[in-house]
């Protein structure tokens, strides 16, 4: 059975193909289209899915829709019933478009089958809706090495729900609980993320790696006065502090009293109140987890949990989850986000649905390592970047993985493109940029002359699966960078009195471990084990890495700078190549060095990305 999943219209438009219960293809559309979050329909992730399984659209048996908008309209309008008249203003802006579009939404979604995939089949006959939080349940357990598992989803707002628990039992998942609109702890932490100056659906990352830089000062009046939290991790928010259910902003003036300021406007100056804010949300957001994980432990009784949702992403709080050891095993679905609810509307639909058979994979996942982007032919690539004004040497495998080693440990920052690209917001080894961990300035290299972003944005380490015990607190597989880890006391770096005393960003240039480039300011961090069955070629950099200078441990980031997704074609990473000041870039077995590129092409790079 071959079924097409979908995510649309919201934000990170994705598609992705199931071929009788295998993933085979999942991409998301920005990585095409380079507007970051894109949010319509995914033509050209669609195409992409088709054409890597080789099938004809006729082929598919269905098309599956990661929610269903009429629940969502009717959330909608009882909300702003419930609340008039107060939200008049932004009620009378949305249901204009919500009655266009959304509101016939599987006719646009036909439209759409139609235009991209073809006249020729009853689009209609094939479309099926799953429901939000059961697309993101289902994204998380199908794919998982688990029979038997409890499943906590938690975002902003699907339809209705915002917080779900589900049972699955091999084909079988069946949501149990759930937590309703408006009460979300996806909401609450994006509240913040607007409140502290950062986009709302895309800064929260921010608030959470700005988070060690403060004191949670603000964590009791957050409790007091914004959030009622249960034992068993049940909650409820006070409404009167936010605006997100009738305004066009996430906060309101009592919020702003509450805690003594008007929101951060964005790109100004961050103060110690914003890190404060940061630690405090973040130490709320890990407590509610916790304690929704020790209810559902008790609940249920299961020995495995898998989460998804975007809260998911949160890998402090993932990681303080995993130290409890309620659970034997915990599972992360890489794609936590609504990208992956295209993901789990095809497995909904292919196991619940048309009630398929499952067995679980004994090793490791399905999702492949989450490399399940396209790939490009070495001949190919050499076509790309030829007429891309490239200048590069062809080498042999083993000599590519040589020359990038020695240009990590000579301090380079390495642009590596490497076959297929990772699916969820993560650079896992196939689209990244890779530094040396030991280097003191390398985070402040990357950011500033690479990333163009903040410069307390943290970096994470890819390490050996192997050897990541010796290096940090943590024995577990962590293939997706979603878990954070201590680095073990034995590579850390005491600090000085004085440096103890640092406050804030201050606290930035101080080296705290044998890898400082990777290292938080608490000692952590957001470990990726590398394993050589998934992505042997990364596996091997390392391990020559760790031959050289016996760290086996890299920087990695995404390729991309501020702004942008994360490149997807060799002319994409030949140019983010060419516009930064990363000095060699790999593509396959096609090896640059900016040194020997042409200085025009490069100075026209150099002004387009100041100009975006």
């Amino acid at each position: 059975m071959k079924i097409l999943g979908i995510s649309a219209y919201y934000h990170d438009a994705a598609a992705a193909l199931i071929v009788d219960g295998d993933i085979v293809a999942a991409a998301q559309e920005e990585r095409f289209t380079r507007t970051k979050h894109d949010s319509n329909f995914p033509v050209n992730a669609t195409h992409y899915c088709v054409e890597e399984a080789r099938i004809a659209a006729a082929d598919l048996d269905y098309v599956v829709f990661y929610d269903k908008p009429f629940l969502k309209f009717e959330r909608l309008l009882e909300t702003y019933l419930a609340f008039a008249p107060r939200g008049f203003t932004s009620f009378r802006q949305a249901m204009p478009l919500w009655i266009k579009d959304k509101l016939f939404q599987k006719n646009n979604l036909v439209k759409e089958l139609k235009s991209t995939l073809g006249n020729g089949v009853d689009w209609n006959q094939k479309l099926l809706f799953s429901e939000h939080h059961l697309s993101h349940a289902a994204s998380a357990f199908y794919p998982s090495p688990f029979e038997r598992a409890a499943v906590l989803t938690m975002d902003g707002v699907g339809e209705w729900t915002t917080t779900s628990l589900a049972v699955g039992d091999r084909s079988d998942l069946k949501v149990i609980r759930e937590i309703h609109f408006p009460h979300s702890l996806g909401l609450l932490y994006s509240a913040f993320t607007y409140y502290t100056g950062f986009k709302v659906n895309s800064g929260e990352y921010k608030v959470m790696g700005l988070a060690p830089y403060g004191e949670p000062r603000f964590a009791e009046q957050i409790k007091a006065h914004l959030i009622d939290v249960k034992d068993d991790g049940s909650f409820r928010l006070n409404l009167d502090y936010f605006d997100y259910c009738t305004g066009l902003r996430m906060t309101n003036d009592k919020f702003d009293a509450l805690f003594g300021a008007p929101a951060r406007q964005p790109e100004s100056r961050l103060t110690q109140r914003e890190m404060d804010l940061a630690a405090s949300i973040q130490a709320v957001t890990e407590e509610v987890v916790l304690k929704l994980v020790r209810g559902i432990a008790k609940e249920t009784g299961e020995r495995n949990l898998c989460l998804a949702g975007g809260v998911a992403l949160n890998c402090v709080a993932n990681g303080k989850v995993l130290r409890e050891k309620l659970f034997d095993s915990i599972w992360l679905q890489p794609a936590a986000g609504d990208a992956g609810g295209a993901l789990g509307a095809a497995l909904a639909a292919n196991y619940i649905f048309k009630s398929q058979p499952r067995t679980p994979t004994r090793k490791g996942d399905a999702m492949r390592g989450g490399y399940l982007g396209p790939q490009f032919s070495q001949p190919d690539v050499e076509r790309r970047l030829t007429a891309s004004g490239a200048r590069y040497k062809v080498l042999r495998s083993d000599e590519t993985i040589e020359r990038c080693a020695q240009a990590l440990v000579a301090g380079k920052a390495v642009g590596w493109h490497q076959g297929r690209m990772e699916f969820g917001p993560r650079a896992l080894g196939g689209r990244s940029i890779l530094g040396d961990p030991r280097s003191p300035t390398m985070q402040k290299l990357l950011n500033l002359k690479v990333k163009y972003r903040e410069s307390f944005r943290p970096f994470a380490p890819s390490v050996l699966r192997e050897d990541v015990s010796q290096w940090f607190e943590i024995d577990d597989d962590s293939p997706y960078m979603l878990l954070v880890a201590g680095v073990r006391t034995n590579q850390r770096v005491a600090m000085t009195e004085e440096q103890e005393k640092l406050f804030g960003i201050d606290k930035l240039n101080v080296p705290r471990s044998t890898i400082p480039a990777v290292t938080h300011v608490d000692y952590s961090a957001r470990v990726q084990t590398v394993h050589a069955d998934t992505n042997p070629r990364y596996h091997a950099l390392i391990a020559r890495f760790k031959e050289l200078t016996g760290c086996p441990v890299v920087v990695n980031t995404s390729f991309n700078v501020r702004g942008e997704p994360i490149v997807c074609t060799p002319e994409d990473s030949f140019r983010c190549f060419m516009g930064t000041e990363i000095e060699v870039l790999a593509v396959e077995n096609c090896f640059m060095e900016k040194s020997e590129q042409n200085p025009a092409l490069k100075q026209r790079y150099e002004e387009a990305f100041a100009l975006d």
